[in-house]
């Protein structure tokens, strides 16, 4: 059972990279030419709808705790981003704004409930904790084969199918995750939680509908008004952590300790997913304006789709991170969480140095090779991974049961903040409409600006360091206020 329950979350996990990134893939040019956004306008959209979504995981945190369970709201996310795609399907076909902004406010609501709830389910699809551990990366590289397909094919689909016939089949695929769901909703719903297994009772499902409207008006919003509406995530992120300061004063020493980790990681966290965020903003416009030629001169890559190079590493890095770490603790070798992350951002470092001296060094010709992108996003990609996977396996083993899913979603969060604080400053290399692109202009302008990334890259490394060893401190006192007995002394009495 256990077995067919795993693939049956994988394939799941699939349909949302294949759709998701399929779309968001095919933004920039949508909102270029067929809504006829400026670079920097595209860059705020594409920016938001890659890190919204994350930044309502904390909604999706509270109904997963207190509404509906993971199931459930898991089942909720695909439905929604069905109707988002599909709503896409009439924008596109219409050329219409509104519509098309709420379709993406509704798939961006979707990813928020599925980011908490998914790895929740997940997780209790396994006999073990270790067994979920070792395994998530590899779930990791599952969506990463979908983002794969989904970012290198829809720029070639929209050639035959257009913008319309791209959502279209997002919708199609989303459609095919519920079904999945459904058919394997019983054996869910028996490894689930508790609140999964009782019926919702109208109060709080009449809650649950009131929230998810008040949450997608506010996404709308946002993407109808990126200059305000980012400001709207930042008080979105204090708010969580406020609540999530305000509980851990609640909780018994032991409990304060692990939380405090939770938010150091955010705030690597964060840092991190500023560079990886580039990739949908800034790095997508330099691969528009000068990435030309044939991926190791034979296979033909839309300079759009570039994008597809970071899923295509991250296949191969679940595997062998887990490899290497695993094959590190069988020797007595062990890590912490921080400190895995630290290689990261020597990895963005090198990404983003290779990235400064090709822009710096471009011919007269203004062209870069996609074997140059092939280089970088292999650097981001296995970054990505031991942050995105190992950071959320972290948070489980040291949250409190009681504050599971909104634990997780302060990750998501902090995505989420990353992605639009990376958006703001990606608009400072955006070109005016009909701007023509010079060597001056990429080597200064791109040049500055991305040499600028690798430098604080290299600073985030010692700060990662340092905060390993805080990290390790504070888990190793919680553990000592665990053999004390302390079960129940709030962490300020």
């Amino acid at each position: 059972m256990w077995n067919r329950l795993n693939k049956s979350m994988m394939f799941c996990q699939m349909m949302f990279g294949l759709s998701f990134y399929g779309v968001m893939v095919i933004l920039t040019r949508f909102f270029l030419e067929d809504l006829q956004y400026n670079e920097a306008d595209t860059m705020m959209i594409v920016g938001a709808f890659s890190s919204i979504g994350p930044l309502f995981a904390i909604a999706g945190g509270f109904i997963v705790d207190k509404f509906l369970g993971s199931k459930r709201a898991l089942t909720f996310s695909y439905i929604s981003f069905t109707l988002g795609y599909a709503l896409l399907v009439f924008g596109a076909s219409i050329k219409s704004v509104p519509l098309s902004l709420v379709g993406i406010a509704l798939a961006s609501y979707a990813r928020g409930l599925m980011s908490p709830s998914y790895p929740s389910l997940y997780k209790r699809t396994f006999q073990s904790q270790e067994d979920f551990e070792n395994c998530y990366p590899i779930n990791y590289s599952v969506n990463n084969i979908g983002a794969l397909l989904g970012q290198y094919l829809y720029p070639i689909f929209v050639l035959g199918i257009g913008f319309t016939g791209g959502f279209a089949l997002s919708a199609v695929m989303a459609a095919l995750a519920v079904v999945v769901l459904f058919v394997f909703n019983k054996p869910l719903v028996e490894v689930g939680e508790n609140i999964d297994k009782d019926p919702v009772p109208f109060k709080q499902m009449a809650m649950f509908i009131v929230l998810t409207i008040a949450m997608l008006g506010m996404v709308f919003f946002m993407f109808s008004d990126m200059e305000t509406g980012q400001y709207v995530v930042y008080a979105i992120a204090a708010s969580a952590v406020l609540y999530f300061f305000a509980q851990m004063f609640k909780a018994t020493r032991s409990e304060a300790l692990r939380m405090g980790t939770i938010l150091i990681m955010g705030v690597l966290t964060t840092a991190f997913f500023v560079y990886y965020g580039q990739m949908m903003t800034s790095m997508t416009m330099v691969t528009i304006n000068t990435m030309r030629g044939e991926l190791l001169g034979f296979i033909p890559l839309a300079p759009e789709a570039s994008m597809a190079l970071n899923p295509l590493w991250c296949i191969v890095a679940g595997p062998a991170i887990t490899a290497i770490f695993t094959s590190m603790e069988k020797r007595g070798i062990s890590w912490s969480t921080a400190t895995k992350t630290s290689i990261s951002f020597i990895l963005a470092a090198a990404a983003f140095g290779v990235l400064t001296m090709a822009v710096k060094g471009i011919g007269e010709d203004v062209v870069i090779s996609p074997n140059v992108f092939l280089v970088i996003h292999g650097f981001l990609a296995f970054g990505e991974v031991i942050v995105g996977s190992l950071v959320v396996a972290f948070i489980l083993s040291v949250a409190p049961k009681r504050m599971e899913g909104f634990s997780v979603s302060l990750f998501y969060i902090a995505m989420a903040l990353s992605g639009i604080v990376g958006a703001v400053i990606s608009g400072t290399v955006a070109m005016e409409k009909g701007q023509e692109v010079t060597q001056q202009f990429v080597q200064t302008v791109y040049g500055n600006y991305f040499g600028m990334l690798t430098m604080a890259a290299v600073a985030m490394v010692a700060v990662a360091l340092v905060a390993s060893v805080i990290v390790r401190r504070m888990l190793a006192a919680a553990d000592d206020c665990d053999k004390e007995g302390e079960v129940a002394t709030p962490a300020m009495a």
